[in-house]
């Protein structure tokens, strides 16, 4: 903690101001200053060097760690009784909505020839709910610290621009406050956006956006044990490879004659293991590096779901909770903005914005059908 406590008090200041930003401006959600503030951090010249230096170990931490306990207590906003108190028409509704999106975005953005993980970290923050969402995959996948950033970024100006978009096209659209509450709650990204959006359309809006919302929240727990064990299948393929591979300018004689457990096989395998690991753009493939199927926090979650069904904690608990879940993701989110690098966003700044785009039209375009057909 010691190592980590310039980051982290920079990201307590950095929480501090997204606060007032979200005082002096109501639209704008806490979250969002926050992701914003962190880049701006970043990248001036008075910050810029203890951000990059002393701070970056704090601030990591917070990206990490902090997203974690913010995550854990999101369960605590959900109810099994309110998400299958919408129907199974509604359910099934949203099962195709994230489906559909995720399935999408995953391929465009591959299409597009986006790097790292930036394809499953859109497609899980547009599919899910967002930032939340992107910090718990993030944590199964093991992914850069700046896909995650630039995934963040993308999401977190989409969801901002749909609160100001949506309203505009509730009429147009034909949808009553039932129906467009529904819609926001299956489109727009993170829950304050949600409730950014929705609360102009009425309360009745207000609410079913919120419990359609907190349905999707629901599937993080299996997309993030999917991801787990794809990463699990991808590590023990890259071994399996990596302990038949000869190296490059090795003598296959000696190796084929090597006895078996000699030293000269060991040497092989493991120089074959270190070539597969070091391969360029390839993650390092490291024994017992596996992750577990169900992440420490993502069993958190589903526990504070559990906890929150059974109805023993009391309101004003349940109050506190949200505070410091809010304030824990806005000090997550304020350690990823400020690993933004925008000149290296810039090259891919068209394909990620087009991503973005088509994305936004998959999702808002099966939500509104999903909608149509179910109210």
């Amino acid at each position: 903690m010691r190592g980590d406590a310039p980051g982290l008090l920079l990201a307590a200041l950095g929480v501090a101001a997204a606060l007032g930003v979200h005082a002096l401006v109501p639209a704008v959600p806490k979250l969002t200053a926050a992701v914003v503030l962190g880049m701006v951090a970043a990248h001036l010249p008075g910050l810029r060097p203890v951000v990059r230096g002393i701070a970056r170990p704090g601030l990591s931490t917070a990206g990490k760690r902090l997203m974690r306990l913010g995550i854990v207590l999101l369960g605590l906003k959900l109810s099994l009784e309110d998400v299958l108190g919408l129907g199974w028409a509604t359910v099934a509704m949203v099962l195709a909505v994230v489906a559909a999106t995720f399935a999408g975005t995953l391929w465009l953005g591959r299409r597009l020839g986006l790097p790292g993980d930036q394809p499953l970290l859109v497609a899980t923050g547009y599919s899910i709910c967002g930032a939340s969402a992107i910090g718990a995959v993030s944590q199964a996948a093991g992914s850069e610290e700046e896909d995650v950033a630039a995934s963040v970024a993308l999401v977190t100006l989409c969801g901002t621009l749909a609160i100001a978009v949506l309203p505009l096209l509730q009429h147009p659209l034909g949808l009553g406050e039932l129906e467009f509450g529904r819609w926001v709650g299956a489109s727009v990204h993170d829950v304050g956006q949600v409730v950014a959006t929705a609360q102009t359309g009425g309360a009745g809006a207000l609410r079913e956006a919120v419990l359609v919302k907190l349905m999707r929240v629901v599937l993080l727990a299996p997309l993030v044990a999917g991801v787990a064990v794809m990463v699990r299948r991808n590590l023990r393929a890259a071994r399996a490879a990596a302990s038949v591979k000869v190296p490059a300018g090795a003598s296959v004689g000696a190796s084929v004659g090597s006895p078996v457990g000699s030293s000269a096989g060991a040497s092989t395998e493991a120089s074959a293991a270190g070539e597969a690991a070091e391969e360029p753009g390839e993650k390092s493939v490291k024994t017992g590096s596996r992750p577990p199927i169900v992440p420490l926090f993502v069993a958190g979650f589903l526990a504070m779901i559990v906890l929150r069904t059974t109805g023993v904690l009391p309101e004003r608990a349940l109050g506190l909770a949200a505070d410091a879940q809010e304030l824990l993701l806005a000090a997550a989110l304020f350690g990823l903005g400020s690993a933004v690098h925008l000149p290296t966003m810039a090259r891919t700044g068209g394909r990620i914005a087009l991503l973005g785009l088509g994305s936004w039209v998959v999702v808002a375009g099966v939500s509104y059908a999903g909608v149509l057909v179910t109210t």
